[in-house]
């Protein structure tokens, strides 16, 4: 079983940028991929990007690619979200999940543990 808490939220003007923190608690957080999801406004959450246990293997969702950067820190339980050049249309309550699954790129719908997310607001 695994927790998650995020945090670095908060508002933003177009171009700039935000780092999330997903922190984790539980023993077995390197046995976990992660992921951050995000969800706007009177749409489905969707994927951004994913990273393995070990860290070794990285995807991203296209809309993201090459502004955004995931990493995570095993021996402190962390994980992050650099979001560099923010759009409005990034605008969104961001949640990290943690699970098992193999699959290159999750899917809400896919079983994981969620954190509760934190609200990312670009202003245009």
């Amino acid at each position: 079983q695994v927790q998650l808490v995020e945090s670095g939220g908060g508002l933003v003007q177009a171009g700039g940028s935000l780092r999330l923190s997903c922190a984790a608690s539980g023993r077995t957080f390197s046995s976990y991929g992660m992921a951050w999801f995000r969800q706007a406004p009177g749409k489905e959450r969707e994927f951004v990007a994913r990273i393995s246990g070990n860290g070794g293997s990285i995807y991203y969702a296209d809309s993201v690619k090459g502004r955004f950067t995931i990493s995570r820190d095993n021996a402190k339980k962390m994980m992050y979200l650099q979001m560099n050049r923010l759009k409005p249309e990034d605008t969104a309550v961001y949640y990290c999940a943690a699970g098992l699954s193999g699959r290159a790129y999750w899917r809400a719908s896919d079983p994981m543990h969620w954190g509760q997310g934190t609200q990312v607001t670009v202003s245009s």
